[in-house]
């Protein structure tokens, strides 16, 4: 990737997420799950700053409290995305780095591969891809992706894509989408300008909002996992995976 690159860390904080309502508050092996995500997104040495975008006083309290810097957006933003772009309207960067607030197993390793597609010019937007194991083939949770031969998503959705139409054949490889971005400013800037897509509405995946308007997003494979905190399952499943380490 070229150096020259400044990139920003923003983690858009909710605290009315819908399915975990004040799940970044919520305390996981010791300390809330906010402030394990910004520890670990400070432990990336590819980010030039890293920056909570909180949605409430709550939440920026709880950050002024631990020492985290943090900017208050608007609470009636109906994305992280649109969270990311409100704090790109106040602080300068080449990329920005979309990392989920419920996403504490973050490692170097994940922004390191966002990065990477931003070596070439037209690469605008990037996210990340692992295999998707087969207990979440089926798991409407599992956001699957699938992409061209270049890399870029063809498409991302919560159903089992592909479709494996035939027993005879072999299995598709099956890929899971894990939900960090990376945006050059002028794709956050174009954003919040698209109406919302009828893909958009249908599967409540704002990504597809880029592909509906015809801007690609490069996606990165990498081998490391990553549990996104949406259910008081998924939140036992973390605190036990950051108590064994």
């Amino acid at each position: 990737m070229t150096t020259s690159l400044r990139t920003l860390g923003v983690i858009p904080a909710r605290i009315a997420s819908t399915r975990l309502p004040r799940k970044v508050l919520r305390e996981v092996a010791g300390k809330p799950l906010l402030a394990w995500v910004v520890d670990a997104a400070c432990a990336c040495p590819l980010l030039d700053q890293v920056l909570v975008a909180a949605d409430s006083e709550e939440v920026a309290e709880l950050c002024h409290r631990l020492g985290f810097p943090v900017q208050l957006t608007s609470p009636d933003l109906p994305s992280g995305t649109d969270r990311v772009h409100a704090v790109a309207q106040l602080i300068d960067a080449d990329v920005y780095v979309n990392i989920q607030g419920d996403e504490p197993l973050l490692r170097p390793a994940h922004i390191a591969a966002l990065l990477r597609p931003f070596a070439h010019a037209q690469v605008d937007v990037s996210t990340l891809k692992v295999r998707c194991t087969s207990e979440n083939i089926a798991n409407p949770n599992a956001v699957k992706v699938v992409t061209g031969s270049d890399g870029r998503a063809l498409y991302f959705s919560r159903a089992t894509i592909p479709y494996h139409r035939d027993a005879a054949d072999p299995v598709p490889q099956y890929w899971k989408h894990i939900g960090l971005y990376a945006y050059r400013k002028s794709a956050i800037n174009l954003f919040p300008t698209l109406p919302a897509s009828a893909l958009e509405r249908a599967e409540r995946l704002e990504q597809l909002r880029f592909l509906e308007n015809g801007l690609p997003i490069y996606v990165e494979p990498t081998e490391h996992d990553t549990i996104g905190v949406d259910t008081e399952a998924d939140l036992r499943l973390v605190e036990a995976h950051l108590r064994a380490m």
